[in-house]
This record gives structure tokens, C-alpha cells and sequence, in this order.
């Protein structure tokens, strides 16, 4: 089991994430529920209501949390309470009347991009001279370069989705739904530890062709190729992977080369991943070995996003970001190749930058799998 985090572990995030924005230009910054407020301070309400809860973090000031009045309690039972002040409100009053003490009149926030739109215009309409940023644009690196513990998380996820894969490629696939084989996914990941299952794809012959399918009743047949993507939570951190594999022995050659083009284009990606070589780099170097073998437009998607305590966050590999690649970001390297009507192909592994260069979260087999 991994180490817990700790009161003091949530204190030192809620000082840098101050001092980010401060350094930033902004006042402070307006957290709410989501991965943010747990990344920060650890606390998750039982459920997201119309209620505002906010954790808001300004320079020289202490942290506070402002919660209504029945869910004090569990705020309080929250890892990171000690080390924040919390403010209650009670339904009939005004919630935004309890923040507006704590806020600069004038001031410039980042603010989450899952806070609702109802809790922003209200503190808007309460500091009507106030100006407001979304989190990801203002500290895209808030939650992106992962430390000691976070990163243990992280690989204990890669491992349990590969043993999941492992698992899978013992499963019948032929003459069953997609629907089915995703069940027996979702259950494989829980068996190995996951506490959530974000997704599981399952996109057989031209259903391959769509990155992001939801699996559904097509019955596999006996020839498809079938793109296998799927991932979820273990120990509050992501996992997510993709391997492709092919029903029957006999594999048509174009489905090989396909495959082959996707693999080099994740191989060189990955050996070029290393501190200061930027995101669009990495985009740029799996696009340029699919477009040289002639199948460019069919990689429709960017080559990897970031990953952490959700399954998707920056940074983004992808064409116009420039930020550069620093020890403890952890991201996906997915390029694939979608012949529409036809079939796909993905490979997906997260990848974590060392001083060295990268380092594999997931390390099942890149060949084309076989099942029967």
C-alpha cells in the first residue's frame, strides 16, 4: 500500500499553489469541488450540489474553506482541515456573502474549471469589479509534475491495467458482443486493484476506426482487429492503456503494416521523450513516422495528454503547446491510425519524465496480440 498523504503533505501543495499564483499576477485562487480541491487539501464532498463549497487561497492569508453548515462535518474529517480555516453558511443566507470578506474587490482569480457557472456569477455579482481565469489556462502546471508518492501511485496503476490486459488476452472474443468483453475489462481492473473504471473500449473491426467508440453490441467476429483502451482509479491515481489485437491467427498484411507504422511512431516518441523537449515535439515526431508511411490524415487525435489523480489533465502532446518537459510529468504516448469502414489501431502507454529521459508506466508487449 502506498504511503497516505498527510496534513503537511496538503499544506505544502496549498503554499505552492499560492505562490503559483501569485506569481502568475493573480490574487488568488477559487477551488472547487473536483480533482483540484482533493489534489489540494483532500477533501471531497459526499455529493456535488447546488450548494457552493469553495477553498480559496490568497496571498498572506490562510487557506479557507467554505462549506455549508451541514457538510461540516465531513470537511472537517477532510486530511487537509488542519491546516485550513473553515467558514460555514446556512441555507437562507448568502453563500457568497461568507466569501467576500476573504477576496480582493479588485482583484484577478483563477478559478476551477469544473466550478459551476451559478457559483461564478454569483461571486461575480458580489465583487462586480473582480476579474476571473480559468485554472488550466492560469497554473496549467498545477497538478502536472508529480512527486515521489504520487508517482508510486501512478506506476501501481500502469501495473494493474497491464495485468488486466494480461488477462483479457486469455478471454474468448469471438461470437460475443463488445459489450461483453468491456464487462469482463471493467472487472479485471477491479480484480487488480482499481477502486473506479473510467472507460473501457472496445472497438472491434470498423468500430476501431473510432478512437473514443463506446462499446456496444456488435459481435466480434473471427478476422476483426479490435482496439482495446480502457483505464480508471487505484489508490486515487490513474491508469489508462491501449493495445490492439487482432481475432485468429491469420492477420491480413495490411492490418500488420498498420500496426507497424503505429508502433514505430510510439517507439520514437518515447525515445524522445527527455527534459526541455517540448509537448509538440513529442506530437510532432509520432505524427511525422505516420504521415512519412503515408496514413497522416488518418491520426486524427493528439499523441497523449497528461494523467494523475484523473485520467485526463494537462499537459497536452499536442500541436501549439510549448511548454517543455520537466522530471515528474506523467502522460500518455497514444498515436493511432483510423481507416474508416474499416478498422483501427492504437498503442497507448504512460510515460513518466526522468533526468535521464522516460520512463514506462505500462510495459505489456507492444506486438499485435492474439485472441481467439
Amino acid at each position: 500500500m502506498p504511503r497516505p498523504f498527510t496534513t503537511e503533505d496538503y499544506t505544502a501543495r496549498m503554499a505552492r499553489a499560492t505562490a503559483a499564483a501569485a506569481a502568475a499576477g493573480l490574487s488568488g485562487l477559487v477551488v472547487a469541488p473536483g480533482p483540484d480541491l482533493v489534489y489540494l487539501c483532500g477533501y471531497q464532498p459526499t455529493a456535488i450540489t447546488e450548494r457552493l463549497t469553495a477553498l480559496l487561497l490568497t496571498d498572506g492569508n490562510e487557506p479557507a474553506l467554505i462549506v455549508p453548515k451541514l457538510e461540516r462535518p465531513d470537511a472537517e474529517r477532510a486530511t487537509g482541515a488542519p491546516g485550513l480555516r473553515l467558514l460555514d453558511w446556512t441555507d437562507g443566507e448568502s453563500p457568497y456573502a461568507t466569501a467576500v470578506p476573504l477576496l480582493d474587490p479588485a482583484g484577478r482569480y483563477g478559478v476551477s474549471d469544473n466550478a459551476w457557472a451559478m457559483h461564478l456569477l454569483g461571486l461575480q455579482a458580489a465583487l462586480p469589479g473582480t476579474g476571473w481565469t480559468s485554472l488550466t489556462e492560469a497554473l496549467p502546471m498545477l497538478r502536472a509534475v508529480k512527486d515521489a508518492d504520487e508517482l508510486e501511485r501512478l506506476a501501481a496503476a500502469g501495473g494493474a491495467a497491464d495485468a488486466a490486459y494480461r488477462g483479457i488476452l486469455e478471454v474468448r472474443f469471438a461470437g460475443r458482443p463488445e459489450t461483453d468483453v468491456a464487462a469482463d475489462l471493467s472487472a479485471l481492473l477491479i480484480q487488480y486493484g482499481h477502486s473506479q473504471v473510467d472507460f473501457t473500449v472496445v472497438g472491434s473491426g470498423p468500430n476501431g476506426a473510432n478512437p473514443h467508440h463506446e462499446a456496444g453490441e456488435r459481435v466480434i467476429r473471427p478476422g476483426d482487429t479490435v482496439v482495446l483502451d480502457f483505464g480508471g482509479l487505484k489508490d486515487g491515481y490513474g491508469s489508462d492503456t491501449t493495445r490492439t489485437v487482432h481475432v485468429g491467427p491469420d492477420v491480413p498484411a495490411e492490418v500488420q503494416k498498420v500496426h507497424d507504422v503505429v508502433r514505430e511512431a510510439q517507439q520514437t516518441a518515447f525515445e524522445a521523450v527527455r527534459p526541455g523537449v517540448t509537448c509538440q515535439d513529442i506530437d510532432r515526431i509520432a505524427r511525422r513516422v505516420i504521415t512519412e508511411a503515408g496514413y497522416g490524415e488518418y491520426f486524427i487525435h493528439r499523441t497523449g495528454h497528461g494523467i494523475g489523480i484523473t485520467t485526463h489533465e494537462p499537459p497536452y502532446l499536442v500541436e501549439g503547446e510549448e511548454q517543455p518537459l520537466v522530471p515528474g510529468m506523467c502522460f500518455s504516448i497514444e498515436p493511432g491510425v483510423y481507416l474508416p469502414g474499416r478498422f483501427g489501431v492504437r498503442i497507448e502507454d504512460i510515460v513518466t519524465v526522468t533526468e535521464q529521459g522516460g520512463r514506462r508506466l505500462n510495459n505489456t508487449p507492444h506486438e499485435l496480440g492474439s485472441v481467439s
